[in-house]
């Protein structure tokens, strides 16, 4: 696989949503792509799509990300077609709502796996060829609930505050070595993420915000541009700062409060 001028990007959760559309967006600017995610079926169908109309080369990997040696696995599997990677765009994650104490055993730990563990893993194998290098882009697609305490989301809210951390920490690592790490914080986006997460709004699932395609060409503007802490938009910017300017507590208690008005 030889990649295009931009480089080959690997994008992880590409069924659906903002990962989908950012592999779009890279195989639209001529890039080379690998494309992880569980389901086979869409990983066929949007590689597909992708080499046809771009005439890009596209490697599709079907995996769980949060099985024992999954990395590893990845990481061969690239080595073994030659593939280099200039971009790391970890998108794949899940969340879900409800009191800690309620929510069925081990969903929990699966969800800090996939949201935290494995960008972590997957940096631990790409970053180091990417800086002796001297080039390279990493994407962690983090979220709004980054930046506060969620109760009722207790863990998906930790979970992405791990990435930003992680996120802002790495991009000062790695200042002057040509590879920059962006920190993506969208706010409501429209994809499958909320029903599959099981929130709702007045009995129905919520739609969604902003438009999954604006959301990813945001995002993937940020990281070509090398931005440490990146939104979707002004709005989402803005109510970042909320909780940087209350007290913890009260910040707490309304992000509480919003939560639960989206639950049944």
């Amino acid at each position: 696989m030889h990649s295009r001028d931009i480089g080959t990007a690997l994008v992880t959760g590409v069924s659906s949503g903002i990962g989908r559309e950012i592999a779009r967006l890279h195989a639209a600017h001529g890039g080379d792509l690998v494309l992880v995610a569980r389901r086979a079926d869409r990983l066929a169908e949007l590689a597909a799509e992708l080499e046809a109309a771009h005439g890009v080369r596209v490697l599709a990997v079907p995996l769980d990300l949060t099985a024992p040696d999954a990395v590893d696995d990845l990481a061969g599997t690239l080595e073994s077609h030659g593939v280099t990677v200039d971009l790391l765009v970890n998108n794949a994650g899940f969340g879900g709502g409800g009191a800690f104490d309620g929510r069925p055993a081990g969903l929990d730990e699966a969800m800090v796996r996939l949201n935290a563990e494995v960008p972590v893993a997957l940096s631990r194998a790409f970053l180091p060829a990417m800086r002796a290098r001297g080039r390279g882009r990493v994407l962690n697609v983090a979220s709004i609930v980054a930046f506060a305490p969620g109760p009722g989301m207790a863990v998906y809210a930790a979970s992405k505050a791990f990435l930003l951390s992680f996120s802002e920490a790495l991009s000062k690592e790695l200042a002057g070595t040509g590879v920059t790490v962006t920190a993506f914080c969208p706010g409501l986006t429209a994809t499958e993420f909320h029903s599959a997460a099981g929130y709702v709004e007045d009995g129905r699932t919520i739609p969604g915000g902003h438009d999954a395609r604006t959301v990813a060409a945001a995002g993937y503007a940020a990281m070509l541009a090398g931005r440490r802490i990146a939104f979707a938009e002004t709005t989402t910017a803005a109510a970042s700062l909320v909780p940087r300017l209350l007290p913890r507590r009260l910040v707490t208690a309304l992000v509480g409060t919003m939560v639960r008005r989206r639950k049944t």
